[in-house]
């Protein structure tokens, strides 16, 4: 008999989670979903708690090392430039499709919502969107409070000056390399025991929204996010097709690899879920450990695709519902603020919203429109996380192969 794979598991889990959370919301009074929910989310908080918990030591040790292989400043400052434009490169991709699908479908124009009064605030925190904000925060005033708090950008910046000072000062470095080489391994281990939660972090996290939201959530707001999807697909083809014209068919080779990581990225709503998962796939596929562990951790700072289409969708949706029309011209001025703002957001749940509510604010657009899709984030959210694993799974391949270092993957050469 065939073993069900971890893809499997986490399917089943998320169609039980479905049908368990009808039932419950069909059949429970209010109070008792309430805390049934709030209940068994606790076991989706300690998958993703656990999977933090990993995060920093994971990012430091695998990148210092790849650093250090890379052997000099030169080589880290070729493959962080290739990187880098690709990752903008795609961010911008991303930004463009949502503002074209949003004109095109006008979503939000029968709405018709009154402008609220300038006295009402919206409760969500506002982000600050100065340049001089964001280059202060790449750069750690602690590396111990950036790993306390999983500010991957800051553990990044760290570890590249880690690694290029390990790699300069010779045989001394090469026991720290040996060392942290062996850390990673260790990291990993830990990811395979805490991946065993994964199905059931899956199954808790759809059960929870479905008990309290019910079908009434796919109803009401079934065109957008049928919409939404529908744009989210046509990106990934987009990203697959471009990514294609680097590592040729290749391209859906990776997409299908790395499957289970996008599923659990999908059922959690959370990116950073499947960053350690992602790490063992890429390098299984045939992308080096050097390059993997530089471009990965990069990629979860700068290279949220499925977060920038949202964006871009989200508040163009946000201006048609109160009838505020926008030039292109102020549409693209938008689309270049939420391009600067939104470098460093973690890949984890509700993140963007902090970037659009003040990127609205700049614009004069109602905060208030936000609450608008508060109730159907958790669902928008599981496709834009699922999104973000598969642009990074793209961006590492292709990267390798512009380094010429893009294998046939370990299990082809055994």
């Amino acid at each position: 008999m065939r073993k069900i794979s971890l893809t499997g598991w986490i399917l089943i889990a998320m169609l039980a989670g479905i049908l368990t959370g009808l039932v419950i919301h069909f059949n429970a009074s209010k109070e008792w979903i309430t805390g049934f929910s709030s209940a068994i989310s606790l076991v989706t908080e300690i998958f993703l708690r656990l999977i933090k918990m990993i995060i920093a030591p994971l990012v430091f040790s695998t990148l210092v090392v790849g650093i250090a292989k890379l052997g000099d400043i030169k080589a880290v400052g070729r493959i962080g430039g290739k990187t880098l434009l690709w990752f903008l490169s795609m961010s911008l991709i991303s930004l463009l499709f949502g503002m074209v699908m949003m004109n095109i479908l006008q979503l939000g124009e029968k709405l018709h919502l009154p402008l609220p009064e300038t006295t009402v605030k919206a409760t969500l925190e506002q982000t600050s969107i100065s340049f001089k904000n964001f280059i202060e925060h790449v750069f750690p005033e602690s590396i111990v409070e950036a790993m306390a708090t999983n500010q991957i950008l800051q553990i990044v910046a760290f570890s590249v000056f880690f690694g290029i000072a390990t790699a300069a000062i010779g045989e001394q470095g090469k026991i720290i390399i040996k060392g942290l080489d062996a850390v990673a391994h260790v990291v990993l281990k830990m990811t395979g025991y805490v991946m065993k939660l994964a199905p059931l972090a899956a199954f808790s996290a759809i059960t929870a929204v479905l008990a309290i939201k019910g079908p009434e959530i796919l109803y009401t707001y079934g065109k957008f996010i049928i919409s939404f999807y529908a744009s989210i697909l046509c990106l990934w083809a987009f990203l697959i097709l471009i990514a294609s014209l680097f590592i040729g068919k290749r391209a859906l080779q990776l997409v299908y690899r790395v499957k289970d990581a996008v599923l659990l990225a999908f059922s959690t709503a959370s990116s950073e879920s499947a960053f350690p998962q992602l790490l063992s796939e890429l390098e299984e596929f045939g992308c080096p450990n050097k390059i993997v562990s530089f471009v990965l951790p990069l990629g979860y700072s700068f290279n949220l695709d499925g977060s920038m289409l949202y964006m871009t969708f989200a508040s163009l949706f946000i201006a048609q519902a109160y009838g505020m029309h926008m030039p292109l011209m102020q549409q693209v001025s938008m689309l270049l603020v939420l391009m600067l703002t939104s470098k460093g957001i973690a890949g984890v749940p509700r993140a963007s919203l902090v970037v659009i509510a003040g990127t609205l604010s700049l614009f004069n657009i109602p905060q208030q429109g936000l609450l608008l899709l508060l109730g159907i984030d958790q669902i928008l959210d599981m496709a834009r996380s699922a999104t973000n694993v598969v642009g990074n799974s793209l961006a590492t391949a292709v990267v390798s192969k512009m380094e010429n270092s893009l294998g046939i993957g370990y299990t082809e050469e055994k």
